[in-house]
C-alpha cells in the first residue's frame, strides 16, 4: 500500500505543476459565469439554464481532464525511459498502475471540488436557490469521470497517445449512446446488424446511467436507491477496467 501511495503522491505532484489543469478550471468558472448572462436573457428561465450550464462545464472539463492527462500517465513514462528506473525500485508493475490511477483521481476530486464550488457560490450570487439535486449530479459526475479515467488508462498500458485518446473518446461517446443503439436494433431488419449492435450494448459502460444534469437542473431530486445502483455500477466497471489494464501491462515486453 505504501508503495502505491508513493506513486500516487509523485504523479499528483507532477500533474498539478501541469498548466493545462488551471486552464481548464479557468475556462470552467467563465462557462459558469457565462452561464448566468446567458440566464439573464431568459424570462423564467435563468435558475435552470444556470445550472444546466453549470454542471455542463463541470462535467466537460472533468471528462477532458480524465482523457487527455490520463492517456500520458503511462505513456510519458516510457517515452522519457523513467519506467525502467521505477520498476527497478521496489514496486510492481500492478502497484504502479494502481498508484497511477490514484494519484489521477485525486486531481480530479480536487478540481470537481473546486468548480464545484464556484459553481454554488454562482447559483447564489445569482439570487437561485441551491437544490440537494445538483449535489447529486456532482457525485455522478465524479463516478462518471474516474470511469472514464480507467478507460483511458487501460488504452495507454497498450497503445499510442492519439489512439488511446481516440477510443477513449469513442467510448465515451458510445457510452452515452448506449440506450439509443439497443432502440435501433430491436428496430432492425438485419440480424447481423442486431447482434452487433445489442453486444455493444451490453458490453460498452452506460454513461447515460449517471447522467442526472437535466433533472438537476430543474431541481429535481432521483431515488436514492438509483443514485445508489448508478455509483456501484460506475465503481464496479471502473474497477474491472483498472485490473484488465494491470493484467496487461503486467504482461508488456519493455
Amino acid at each position: 500500500m505504501r508503495a502505491i501511495l508513493v506513486v500516487a503522491g509523485n504523479t499528483y505532484r507532477e500533474t498539478i505543476r501541469d498548466k493545462i489543469l488551471y486552464n481548464l478550471v479557468l475556462f470552467a468558472i467563465l462557462l459558469i459565469g457565462t452561464s448566468v448572462l446567458l440566464g439573464t436573457l431568459t424570462i423564467g428561465e435563468q435558475s435552470r439554464i444556470v445550472n444546466d450550464l453549470g454542471l455542463a462545464a463541470i462535467n466537460l472539463v472533468a471528462v477532458i481532464i480524465a482523457i487527455f492527462v490520463g492517456i500520458g500517465l503511462v505513456t510519458k513514462e516510457m517515452e522519457r525511459r523513467t519506467i525502467y528506473t521505477i520498476l527497478a525500485r521496489p514496486i510492481t508493475r500492478v502497484q504502479f498502475i494502481l498508484g497511477k490511477y490514484l494519484g489521477l483521481g485525486f486531481i480530479i476530486v480536487v478540481n470537481i471540488a473546486i468548480m464545484f464550488a464556484m459553481f454554488l457560490a454562482t447559483v447564489w450570487l445569482s439570487g437561485n436557490a441551491i437544490h440537494r439535486s445538483l449535489f447529486q449530479a456532482v457525485e455522478l459526475i465524479l463516478v462518471e469521470t474516474l470511469l472514464v479515467m480507467a478507460i483511458a488508462l487501460f488504452f495507454s498500458t497498450f497503445s499510442s497517445p492519439i489512439l488511446s485518446a481516440t477510443m477513449t473518446l469513442g467510448l465515451y461517446v458510445i457510452g452515452h449512446l448506449t440506450s439509443d443503439l439497443k432502440a435501433i436494433a430491436d428496430k432492425s431488419q438485419s440480424q447481423l446488424t442486431e447482434v452487433v449492435l445489442t453486444t455493444v450494448y451490453y458490453v460498452c459502460p452506460n454513461l447515460e446511467f449517471m447522467n442526472v444534469k437535466g433533472q438537476a437542473a430543474s431541481g429535481v431530486l432521483v431515488e436514492a436507491v438509483y443514485q445508489m445502483t448508478a455509483t456501484a455500477y460506475g465503481l464496479l466497471y471502473a474497477g474491472l477496467i483498472l485490473t484488465g489494464a494491470c493484467l496487461i501491462f503486467q504482461r508488456r515486453d519493455f
